[in-house]
């Protein structure tokens, strides 16, 4: 969760585990079905890796558009997903130079600026 003034805004990210690239990033004003549908069509669209497997937290709104896109997933604690973790946790001490919080700031400016860490972080790795 990443704070714009005084709303709460989820990122949705994708992450590939053994290069620690960030495929695709999305932010969002709330998490739904919806919303999640929309983020796997975005990523299939950039990568078309049908054969990958998705580690996924608990959501189900995840799990519900991983099913109707027809991609392999399953939910892991441990394992791939830290490495996934840390990168999340880098984002967020990022944005913590922010205070957490992109003071004035409108969600197109927060979810321009992440695309362009995504960037920076792929040139970086």
């Amino acid at each position: 969760m990443i704070r714009l003034n005084d709303e709460r805004y989820w990122l949705y990210a994708a992450v590939d585990p053994e290069t620690n690239e960030l495929l695709h990033t999305k932010l969002e004003p709330t998490t739904n079905k919806v919303i999640a549908h929309s983020f796997f069509t975005e990523l299939r669209e950039k990568h078309d890796d049908d054969d990958a497997m998705l580690l996924i937290d608990g959501s189900l709104s995840l799990k519900d558009a991983c099913s109707r896109h027809g991609l392999d997933f399953r939910y892991e604690r441990h394992g791939n997903r830290n490495s996934v973790e840390r990168i999340f946790r880098e984002v967020k001490r990022r944005t913590s130079s922010f205070s957490n919080c992109f003071s004035n700031a409108r969600a197109e400016t927060a979810d321009d600026w992440l695309r362009s860490f995504a960037f920076a972080w792929n040139q970086l790795i």
